[in-house]
């Protein structure tokens, strides 16, 4: 079911960072700035970024991290540095903030419904963070989604993690990820940990929360685009067919242009 990874590696790399160097020439930016997680697709965006010459700043935010999340960030962030004299790091741990903004708002005994709002609270505060830093330093926010999550499925929080001024490997799928991370000799720990968006202060992965794994929706993304339907698969196939189907159709709000309410002529 896995689609092994065909990109030319790096050429696709060399592209990225031409790119990524045009984009922040036009824009008379300094750099950029990106949120690390310790997951694949920080470390592979940011090392990207690294090799444009400009200014690279890692931010570090945790809020209840588990260990294992922030040990795989720091260890990337200083192999980085090592390589890379333009990179620099700082940590803002919204801990502190995130539990005053739990005692401002409202309560409400759905409990399913507030953890799910206080997820993706964590990462809109990560977003004005990072958002704060570009200000400050004159840079641009690089976003990290892969072509799986940002078009397939909507796995990321909208203005959050989706709220981004570029989108380096939003044309990539996750396998195209891995292999870019391997080309770049981003950490083994980062490659070998099972993905998590670190939302909701424990290990839980993404395949938990999506009920398929990574290879299964780039699968199932494929085979929708080539005009698939549930009916032509059974068993898991048919099942992970079925949730990415269900997820794309649910996420659409996030992945189409914001609506806007056309006033006709007549009425101006």
């Amino acid at each position: 079911m896995a689609k092994k990874s065909t990109i030319q590696t790096e050429k696709v790399n060399t592209h990225i960072v031409e790119w990524l160097k045009n984009y922040a020439a036009n824009a008379k930016v300094n750099g950029f700035v990106i949120g690390i997680s310790g997951g694949v697709d920080s470390a592979v965006t940011s090392t990207l970024c690294a090799q444009t010459g400009l200014k690279v700043l890692c931010v570090e935010m945790p809020i209840h991290q588990a260990e294992s999340q922030v040990n795989r960030a720091k260890e990337h962030i200083d192999q980085l540095k090592k390589r890379f004299p333009n990179v620099s790091d700082v940590q803002t741990d919204l801990t502190a903030v995130f539990e005053s903004f739990k005692t401002a708002v409202p309560k409400t005994d759905d409990e399913v419904k507030v953890n799910l709002a206080l997820a993706n609270t964590r990462a809109r505060l990560r977003m004005t963070s990072l958002y704060y830093l570009a200000g400050i330093h004159g840079l641009l926010v690089a976003g990290t989604g892969n072509k799986v999550e940002d078009f397939g499925v909507g796995f990321y929080t909208k203005y959050g993690d989706g709220g981004v001024d570029l989108s380096p490997i939003a044309d990539l799928m996750k396998s195209d990820v891995y292999a870019l991370g391997e080309f770049l000799e981003i950490p083994q720990s980062i490659l070998t940990a099972a993905p998590t968006d670190g939302l909701f202060g424990d290990n839980r992965t993404d395949e938990d929360q999506l009920g398929a794994s990574y290879d299964e929706l780039e699968w199932a993304m494929l085979a929708a685009e080539s005009g698939k339907t549930a009916a032509d698969f059974d068993g898991r196939e048919k099942t992970v067919f079925e949730i990415y189907k269900r997820l794309n159709t649910s996420n659409k709000h996030k992945m189409d242009p914001i609506p806007v309410c056309t006033i006709p002529k007549t009425l101006k």
